[in-house]
């Protein structure tokens, strides 16, 4: 059986991803940047997380060639911070407040949380790659989260939780 992509982006776009902005520093100094809305807790320990850069994208190789990363998870009122990093060939920095990580990559203004890692690895995955790094710091600094859903933006605040229950 064979799935049409635009059909699997239609029916995968009913999952809600949170949305992040992937930085590093590049090779000639200057900070790199791409939006992302595949990213993933991988591992607690050691503690790894993951991306997927599209291989067409022009800034992965930027980030891929920069000793580190940090992983930006946006807060709910950067819908226009996404817009700029998910633009390709502009100066994303131009009007952008941030700063250093631990590792020196880039943490933007107002996030949710960053997470800071060092390289771990990279997979070629269909059109997209793997790419997987070792947390070395990371904060959460917001409280509502910038969410992607059947083609919008949103946001998500906690509601009331539902009793726990025990599964067998």
């Amino acid at each position: 059986m064979s799935v049409e992509a635009a059909r699997f982006r239609e029916v995968l776009g009913h999952f809600p991803t949170g949305v992040c902005v992937v930085t590093a520093i590049g090779e000639d100094g200057s900070p790199a940047g791409m939006a992302i809305g595949s990213f993933t807790s991988v591992s607690l320990n050691p503690p790894l997380v993951g991306f997927l850069p599209a291989k067409a994208s022009s800034s992965f190789p930027r980030i891929r060639a920069a000793k580190s990363f940090c992983v930006n998870v946006l807060s709910a009122g950067q819908e226009d911070l996404c817009r700029v990093f998910a633009t390709s060939g502009a100066d994303k920095f131009a009007d952008v407040g941030w700063s250093d990580a631990p590792s020196g990559a880039p943490v933007l203004d107002g996030v949710l949380a960053w997470i800071d890692c060092a390289w771990e690895s990279v997979h070629e995955t269909g059109d997209h790659y793997l790419a997987l790094g070792r947390v070395t710091a990371l904060d959460a600094v917001a409280d509502h989260p910038l969410v992607f859903f059947r083609g919008g933006y949103g946001r998500w605040e906690k509601q009331t939780a539902l009793p726990h229950k025990e599964f067998p």
